[in-house]
């Protein structure tokens, strides 16, 4: 059901997301691109030179991440996803990869990445399906009834 009147963009963010702010998901998609390339567990100084931040700020925002379930990270340690935060870092790694080809092909680019970022955080799952269904030559669904 769509939400009846106007509300702030972050207003509209935290009813389509829950509590994971934009720079939640930016890390969390992080330590699942990372995972992905290593042992399965990352360092807080990799992530915070991937993101190009402090290692106190890496270290933070892991606290937070750790008291959503969605990583493990023993004080002073490695970063691990849980089941849950893996299941989201694979969404959101889809989901960055779905907005970065349409945008690459919109614009007739091979790299849209800053543009990518600054919008991924506000589409909603099945926007972010229906992209992937373009990109795929598949019908819209609107086209299906």
């Amino acid at each position: 059901m769509e939400p009846q009147g106007f509300y702030t963009l972050k207003g509209y963010h935290l009813m389509e997301h829950g509590l994971l702010t934009a720079a939640m998901e930016d890390y969390l998609e992080m330590i699942y691109r990372m995972q992905g390339e290593g042992p399965g567990v990352v360092r807080v100084s990799a992530l915070a030179q991937a993101l190009h931040v402090k290692p106190s700020s890496a270290s933070k925002m892991a606290g937070n991440l750790r008291a959503r379930e969605l990583v493990d990270f023993p004080r002073y340690g490695y970063i691990g996803l849980t089941e849950t935060g893996r299941r989201l870092g694979e969404y959101l790694m889809m989901r960055h990869e779905a907005v970065h080809r349409l945008l690459c092909a919109i614009n007739g680019s091979e790299s849209e990445l800053e543009e990518c970022e600054k919008i991924e955080h506000f589409l909603s799952p099945r926007t972010v399906m229906n992209i992937r269904r373009f990109l795929s030559g598949e019908t819209s669904p609107k086209e299906k009834t």
